[in-house]
């Protein structure tokens, strides 16, 4: 569904990333764990169109993503929860959850998805008429991840959504992640829980300094002793 392939991407003279490649099949939960300033973030944003690509092809149901603008890829079926939530502060959840929905013309087909995030996500249905930037975090992250599910999306691309959450709504995080992927939405999860990450994963690559250092099945990966001492606290 998705193939990165030797993928190099410059901040100025700075290389963050060094010819990466992976790829993901539709249906799966594929997991991209490693360090702070490791290039997971980086990747996701090239992914989604929000920076550029100095070498390499992302290539997205046999699409060359590269040279189309980001509005174009969500429009194909690719949302993105950034980092930090990064919801509208002034506008109310029901008008964050409409602006996820922007590339999309079938009203009533709209307002099917507000209904199924709203059983998703009951917490945002309770608090509609309120202002997002008045939500706690844990409410933001879900109203992030409603937003994105308004653009009717093939693939959810999530980045750090546990940061900054107690460990209770880190866990009910994780639950709607794995209810998304088994209504058929395939997820590519950068995250900082390894551990979470890992065990709700198929598959995962490690990165490190701009390069992928390991791949594998999640539950083998779990067990891998250099990732137990580096990212397990084991």
């Amino acid at each position: 569904m998705l193939e990165v392939k030797d993928l190099q991407v410059y901040y100025g003279v700075i290389q963050a990333i060094k010819n990466v490649s992976f790829n993901v099949e539709e249906g799966e939960i594929i997991a991209l764990i490693g360090a702070n300033g490791a290039g997971k973030t980086t990747i996701l944003q090239t992914i989604s169109g929000l920076i550029p690509a100095k070498n390499g092809e992302v290539i997205y149901e046999g699409v060359n993503l590269q040279k189309i603008p980001s509005h174009k890829i969500v429009a194909m079926g690719l949302a993105h929860v950034p980092e930090g939530r990064r919801v509208f502060s002034q506008l109310s959840v029901y008008e964050n959850l409409l602006m996820g929905a922007y590339t999309r013309n079938d009203k009533n087909e709209v307002e099917d998805s507000l209904h199924h995030v709203f059983k998703s996500f009951p917490r945002l249905e309770e608090r509609k008429k309120q202002m997002a930037g008045t939500l706690s975090g844990g409410e933001q992250q879900m109203l992030a991840m409603g937003r994105a599910l308004m653009s009717k999306p093939k693939i959810v691309l999530l980045d750090e959504p546990s940061m900054g959450l107690s460990p209770i709504l880190v866990e009910e995080v994780f639950d709607i992640i794995q209810s998304i992927n088994k209504a058929g939405t395939t997820v590519l999860l950068v995250e900082q829980n390894a551990k979470k990450a890992l065990s709700i994963a198929d598959r995962a690559y490690v990165l490190e300094t701009g390069n992928i250092v390991l791949e594998g099945d999640a539950k083998e990966l779990m067990n891998n002793e250099s990732v137990k001492k580096a990212y397990l606290g084991e």
